[in-house]
Order: C-alpha cells, then structure tokens, then sequence
C-alpha cells in the first residue's frame, strides 16, 4: 500500500465537568464524549524524499508545519517506528476551526491511524493512544471514537454502549474561542454546578438517549456564555425549534442541538441560517465506529 485516506470525525461533549486543576497545570475532567459524522479527509502517502514531512490543506490560514498537530502525529509515528522514506499528508478540512469539535486532534488521530494501517505496523489502539497524548489530550479519545467516559485530563478512556442514532444540529458562530481564556477564567470562580455524569452513564447503559440529553450540561458554559451571550441565543433558539436538548461542546463556540427526525432538523436549519448567515451550520448525526 502506498496510500491511504482515512475521515477524521468530530465529536461533541454530552457531559463536561470540571473537577479541579492539577499540580502540572492541566485540569481534571469528566467528560462523556461521543463521535459525529461531519469530518475532515486525509490523504497519506508514501514518498521517496527521505525523511521529509510535507503536509498540505485547503485552509489557507492553516499552519503546515510542526505546530500542525499533524504534522507532530506523523514525526512522533516516523521517528518511534523508523518509518523509511517521506510522507505527503493533505488535509481536507470541513470541521469548523476552534469550535469545540476536537478538529484539530480528530485530524492527528487519523494520522496515527492511517500510518499503523499505511504501514502495517500492527499496533493496537492502547499503543496508539499511548503515543497520541503527547499530541494533545483529545487525541486518544479521537483514535477510538464512539461513545466514552473520558477522565484525567481526558486520556482515561472507559467505553459506554452506543446510543439509538438521532438528528443532531451543529451550528458554530462567526467568532472564535480560547481554551486557554476559558479555563484560566474558570479557575478565578466557584463552580457551584456540576452535570451528573454518572446519571448520564445510567441513562446511556439504558439506551435511554432522552433521558442522557435531558441531563447535558457543560460547566465550561459558565465562563464562554458570559462572554459571548450569543451562544445561550442559539440554544434558546434551537429548543424553540423543537429541539429536545441543546447545550454547547467542549469550551464553544459551537452549540448543538438533538431533534426527533430529519424534518424538524431540517426545518431549525433553515430557521437558524436565516438568524445568523455568518454562521457555519450543519446536519448530522452521532458515530459509533469510525472505521465503519
């Protein structure tokens, strides 16, 4: 095999808390993860420019060099497991950027996927995750996919039972975010709520999907909604809408909403690009194998 294409899948958050800050500076979480279908494309393939990472996409403003978390995912790969000869990687990119969508760690994970298969190193998806944190700590998550307890900073991993599939909504507003800022605003305040994500757990061993929405919540909101009230707009909008959940993933902007059927996710969407023509809007649904 001398080439290999493999889709990198987003996620969402169905549960985010924020248990404390750790002594090395990153924060203990507890998160429900779970995989959507809207992906980005990447193309590896095997070139004869020894040693030579050449990474490509079709975001202009996209760094393409060793800040590219794609671009450490393959020297980490190359370097561990001596791979011989270059790589040309080109990324196709439909995930909004800083969204909360894990865009960026979904793109490295298929690297890490795409190289054990391009190569056909054999290692498992524990090795793999192993190699994947120090990219980043939604990296292990994103190797796997589906739907996940995910704990620590985010690289303890516990499976849950895939949930009965619905519409889901995903709308990112015109203007960015820092997960730097919200976390840094988040420690200077007394969390006084907490989701129950063990509630969600129950609920999802159940294949209970209304009663995981009906308990959603995202501690993270606290300070991304302060700042950009827009946001809890669009959720306000989205349940109008007959959405029966709406919540933001991970430190926002983006906002997602669950809908019974494509027709009343249809209908909000076109409700909601009228609202905000600036605004990245999709339809989707959740993933459960991302090798499917």
């Amino acid at each position: 095999m001398e080439r290999i294409t493999k889709k990198a899948y987003a996620k969402i958050n169905l549960g985010l808390d924020v248990l404390g800050k750790r002594e090395d500076g990153y924060h203990e979480l507890r998160m429900i993860m779970q995989t959507i279908g809207v992906h980005d494309e990447i193309a590896i393939e095997k070139t004869d420019k020894e040693e030579t990472i050449e990474l490509t996409s079709n975001v202009p403003e996209l760094p393409c060099d060793e800040n590219n978390l794609i671009y450490k995912a393959a020297k980490i790969m190359k370097e561990e497991y001596h791979l011989s000869g270059g790589l040309r990687i080109s990324l196709e990119k439909n995930i909004p950027m800083a969204a909360g969508l894990a865009g960026g760690s979904t793109d490295a994970a298929a690297v890490f996927n795409g190289l054990n298969e391009l190569f056909s190193l054999g290692l498992s998806k524990e090795e793999l995750c192993r190699h994947g944190v120090k990219v980043g700590a939604d990296v292990p998550y994103c190797i796997v996919g589906g739907c996940f307890l995910a704990e620590g900073i985010g690289e303890k991993l516990t499976a849950l039972p895939a949930l009965p599939n619905e519409r889901i909504l995903i709308v990112k507003p015109d203007f960015d975010v820092s997960t730097g800022y919200v976390y840094k605003t988040l420690d200077s305040k007394e969390i006084t709520e907490h989701p129950d994500i063990d509630g969600q757990i129950a609920a999802i061993r159940e294949g209970n999907l209304e009663k995981t929405v009906a308990l959603m919540g995202n501690v993270l909101e606290t300070v991304t909604v302060e700042k950009h009230p827009e946001i809890r707009q669009i959720k306000e909008d989205m349940l109008s809408m007959h959405a029966y959940g709406a919540m933001m993933s991970g430190s926002g902007p983006t906002v997602f909403g669950f809908f019974h059927g494509e027709k009343a996710a249809s209908d909000a969407a076109d409700h909601l690009k009228k609202k905000y023509p600036s605004a990245r809007i999709l339809a989707t649904k959740m993933v459960q194998d991302i090798n499917g």
